[in-house]
């Protein structure tokens, strides 16, 4: 057993350069109206949620500054609103939840698709560099409290329904994500089904089982910063390490148990793995985009394709319904897509899903 977690840990450090390229690129509800002209509106404070400094941007595209008990630090919550949202104070929209990847911020989630729609209401909550998207096991690492899945389903969902003119209901809210975020989307509905009518992967993080083990241990890299364990005190390739996103590193253990496929002691990762459950999301619409990476093992895309593989297969023996789009090389998405994990392509997957979850809003 120790030689076969000694090789995994080797994977790890394999996998830890993968995971760095995760990047982009009521009666309250009444109330809520503009501030001062071209300011964002103003909001007030509650379910645990406190605002700090003043809203950042327009009167349609800004972003929060809050902290809560829940997750130790300060959180961005961008929010994308219609053109048209301060025409009509009798109009309530449904709701985008779009969650970032690894090791991302809100505020950087800059795809135009996101901004085009006039019939919805987007919103971004922080997810951590990499929280992951949900309630740590150990919640006395260095880093605070981790309890990332209160913050979004308890806490964020019911602030933005009470300051916005949302329709409050499952039906008008979807949730959907990239690379970590795509892990946090289908974790979320699953978990909550009774939230969401709708929800999407671009390019996820969905197969955590031991099938996809290099995904596993993708999660893992980012948690014990192995990134920066090769780094070590070196720029150059590995960027500047004092702005290492993963530091401080913590213990393998930290966010699922051990990840460890032994003895079961990796029940927790198994429980959370989508792939897994995807039974969950009957009467749920599903949606998940893919590429292939080019077929080049060091691009993180090519590991997704296969666990996103996984889950059509674990859907397609429920009987599921769903909209599964593998661009492949990404010639069908256009010359700004390659296939690869990159922005360029998740800028094509939300010109697809966008439209298709106003159509289904409006149902």
């Amino acid at each position: 057993m120790t030689r076969t977690i000694s090789r995994w840990r080797t994977v790890v450090a394999l996998l830890a350069a993968v995971v760095g390229t995760a990047t982009t690129a009521g009666t309250a509800q009444a109330a809520a109206g503009t501030g001062a002209a071209g300011t964002p509106p103003r909001m007030a404070d509650g379910y645990g949620l406190t605002q700090v400094d003043a809203a950042v941007g327009g009167p349609t595209n800004f972003y929060l500054t809050v902290t809560t008990p829940e997750v130790t630090g300060k959180h961005h919550i961008k929010i994308i609103l219609p053109s048209g949202y301060y025409d009509d104070p009798g109009r309530r929209y449904p709701v985008l939840y779009f969650l970032h990847g690894s090791p991302d911020d809100p505020v950087q989630q800059n795809y135009p698709a996101l901004t085009m729609s006039d019939s919805m209401i987007t919103v971004i909550p922080d997810g951590g560099a990499r929280g992951w998207y949900a309630n740590w096991l150990n919640q006395n690492t260095q880093l605070g409290a981790q309890n990332w899945e209160n913050f979004h389903l308890q806490q964020v969902i019911p602030f933005i329904d009470a300051n916005l003119r949302t329709v409050a209901t499952k039906k008008a809210r979807a949730v959907a994500g990239v690379s970590m975020g795509g892990f946090g989307a289908l974790h979320y509905a699953q978990d909550h089904p009774e939230l969401f009518s709708q929800t999407a992967s671009l390019s996820g993080d969905i197969d955590l089982s031991a099938d996809s083990m290099d995904l596993r241990l993708a999660v893992v890299a980012s948690l014990i910063d192995a990134q920066g364990a090769i780094c070590g005190s070196a720029s150059g390739a590995c960027g500047d390490p004092a702005n290492d996103p993963y530091k401080p590193g913590v213990d393998s253990d930290a966010l699922f148990g051990s990840p460890y496929p032994v003895f079961n002691v990796d029940r927790r990762w198994n429980e959370v793995d989508p792939s897994q459950h995807m039974d969950k999301l009957a009467g749920v619409g599903v949606s998940i985009y893919v590429g292939n990476g080019r077929g080049v093992p060091t691009d993180l895309e090519f590991w997704l394709e296969g666990a996103s593989k996984h889950v059509k297969d674990r859907m397609d023996a429920l009987g599921m319904p769903y909209h599964y789009v593998d661009y492949g090389d990404g010639a069908a998405w256009g010359t700004q897509c390659n296939g690869g994990h990159s922005a360029g392509c998740w800028e094509q997957d939300l010109r697809d899903l966008i439209p298709r979850l106003e159509r289904a809003f409006a149902s």
